[in-house]
Parts: structure tokens; C-alpha cells; sequence
């Protein structure tokens, strides 16, 4: 049950998203949910709109600087949706563990310092790899000819094919804990609910909330 003053920072990554609300409206029920009876006060709700990568993240981030200095101020918490709203760097979420600002991340409210530093390990790494594999498709397609950014036939095939593959590789890495899982008897319900407990994400990053993502998980991993 949350008591006492908060401020909650919202953080979408493009201008398109910012304008559009994409991804803002969930972020903030995730917040809303968290604050759901109890004794608190909500002093502000501060939305950034920026991209936020470099090693001076907070740089960049004039609205999470103010954010910080208001919870300083107003002896607040400085709540977010999830830990990668602040940041995938190690040393960018350390530097705020330290900056004296507590802060919430409401998916998992009851992390030590410990676990969070863990997370956002595992934040860092899954951005590297994503990074490096970008990389690594795009040079693949330029050696088989394709002309980046370009539309038509003859560039949607290579796409679809290299999106499909990789649905294919994320399941193969579920496997062990899907089957692990079933062994133990849990129904599908139950299985999503222990993905998001142990803090393992979707394909796309988010939470399991459909039967219909494990379900795609399961079937592919029942063809390969």
C-alpha cells in the first residue's frame, strides 16, 4: 500500500510516440495501479519526450533532472512504470541509486538495491545484443543486395523472413523454462504469471498479459 508524497516520471522515446501517447497511457496505469488506496500524495506527473542513449543519459533528460531536484525538494519519491524508463545503463541507475532520490519502479516495487542493479544488468546486456544484431542484419542485407529504406516486393520478403526468425530464436531460448514449467503442472495462465515474476519479458519487452503470446511460444517451439 503506498503512503507518503510522490512524483511520477513518464518517459516515452521519440517525438511520434510522444504526440501520439503511445506507450505513455500504460505507464501511467502502472503508476495509478501502484497508488491504489493507501495514504499518499501525487505532487506532479512529469512526461519526457527524448531518445535518452549516451553515457550522459541525464544529460538529456532535463525533465528527469527536474523531476529528481523537485523529490530533493518535496522530500518525494520519484516513481516510474518500469526500470527501463530511466535507463538500460548499469552506471546511469547506480549514479541514481546514490543521487539520494529514492525511487519506485512499480512493477516490482519491493526490489532491494541488489536486484535492481541486476535488472538493469540485464537490461544492459539485452540492449547491446540488440544493438549488435541490428547491426549485423543490416549489414547481412546490404550483401544480399537490399537497398535499406527502400519499399516493394523485393525487400519485404528478406524482412518478414529475418522477423520470423527471430520469433524462432526467442522461443528456442523459452524452451527450458516452458517445458520446465510443464513438468511442474502449471496451467497456462500460471506460466505467464511466473514469467513476469521472474522478471523474464516478452519478445517485444514487455509484460505477459495474453495467453495468446505463450501460446505462439509454445507452438513454435513444438515445430522446431
Amino acid at each position: 500500500m503506498a503512503n507518503g508524497k510522490f512524483i511520477a516520471y513518464y518517459r516515452v522515446s521519440t517525438q511520434k510516440q510522444g504526440q501520439s501517447g503511445l506507450g505513455l497511457e500504460a505507464q501511467q496505469q502502472a503508476v495509478n495501479n501502484y497508488l491504489n488506496g493507501g495514504e499518499w500524495e501525487l505532487i506532479k506527473e512529469i512526461i519526457e519526450v527524448e531518445t535518452g542513449k549516451g553515457a550522459d543519459a541525464l544529460e538529456k533528460r532535463p525533465q528527469l533532472k527536474a523531476a529528481l531536484e523537485m523529490c530533493k525538494k518535496q522530500k518525494a519519491t520519484l516513481l516510474i512504470a518500469v526500470l527501463d524508463r530511466l535507463g538500460r545503463n548499469v552506471h546511469f541507475i547506480s549514479g541514481l541509486m546514490e543521487s539520494g532520490v529514492d525511487f519506485i519502479s512499480v512493477e516490482s516495487p519491493n526490489d532491494s538495491p541488489f536486484m535492481l542493479h541486476v535488472k538493469a544488468a540485464v537490461a544492459e546486456e539485452e540492449g547491446r545484443k540488440i544493438s549488435a544484431r541490428t547491426k549485423a542484419a543490416l549489414q547481412a542485407a546490404k550483401v544480399r543486395g537490399v537497398v535499406l529504406g527502400a519499399a516493394g516486393a523485393s525487400n519485404l520478403k528478406p524482412n518478414i523472413e529475418a522477423r520470423q526468425q527471430s520469433a524462432v530464436d526467442f522461443a528456442s531460448k523459452l524452451k527450458g523454462v516452458i517445458e520446465g514449467m510443464k513438468a511442474q503442472g502449471l496451467s497456462q495462465r500460471a506460466m505467464c504469471e511466473e514469467l513476469n515474476r521472474l522478471g523474464i519479458k516478452t519478445a517485444k519487452g514487455g509484460e505477459w498479459s495474453s495467453l495468446v503470446q505463450l501460446q505462439r511460444i509454445i507452438n513454435r517451439i513444438k515445430a522446431s
